[in-house]
């Protein structure tokens, strides 16, 4: 016959326990109930571009930059207003941006309104630029900001919009405005 197993571990031997600053306790105490995106900061945006065009697709894509350039962006100067994108060969380019100069960077200062080679994969130059040419659309740069230490670019395909388009999409964002101003108040909100 055989013996029944003991049930608990015999008193000599203690029984393995996590300790309380393993990662898996780490990582369940910092939990808040946040999405796990990745920090983003966002240096300059393009909000007149929303405004002038109709956005039909973006595309969030890298920037080559020189050490002076993202010393700059860090301190928050950078504009947008007049940025769009241009296909040249195989490559896009950023052109129109304003970087101003970093102060303490002296002889190694950079241009502040240089062209700025945008990375993309050859798949997106294809398709994205592609349409730009193809339809008559226009790549304009809506938003530039740091994700996870790195400067991207946010780039919108856009069409142009007339005058009375603008008036119509003034007229639409107010109406919106006014009926969810107005559920608020009725809620007590």
């Amino acid at each position: 016959m055989s013996s029944p197993k003991p049930t608990r571990p015999p008193a000599g031997k203690p029984k393995p326990t996590k300790p309380s600053g393993s990662k898996a306790a780490k990582g369940a105490s910092k939990s808040s109930g946040k999405d796990d995106k990745p920090a983003e900061r966002v240096v300059a945006e393009n909000r007149k571009a929303r405004h002038e065009y109709e956005i039909i697709d973006t595309l969030e894509c890298g920037i080559a930059l020189v050490g002076s350039e993202v010393k700059s962006l860090r301190a928050g100067r950078m504009s947008l207003d007049e940025a769009y994108g241009r296909v040249e060969g195989n490559e896009v380019w950023l052109l129109g941006s304003d970087i101003p100069e970093y102060e303490k960077a002296n002889q190694l200062n950079h241009k502040p309104k240089r062209q700025r080679k945008l990375l993309l994969h050859r798949r997106e130059i294809a398709k994205f630029a592609g349409m730009a040419l193809e339809k008559g659309l226009t790549l304009v740069a809506l938003k530039m900001y740091f994700k996870d230490g790195r400067v991207k670019v946010l780039m919108g395909i856009g069409r142009g919009r007339k005058l009375h388009d603008k008036r119509q999409k003034l007229k639409a964002d107010s109406a919106r405005r006014d009926i969810e101003a107005g559920i608020k108040a009725r809620r007590g909100g």
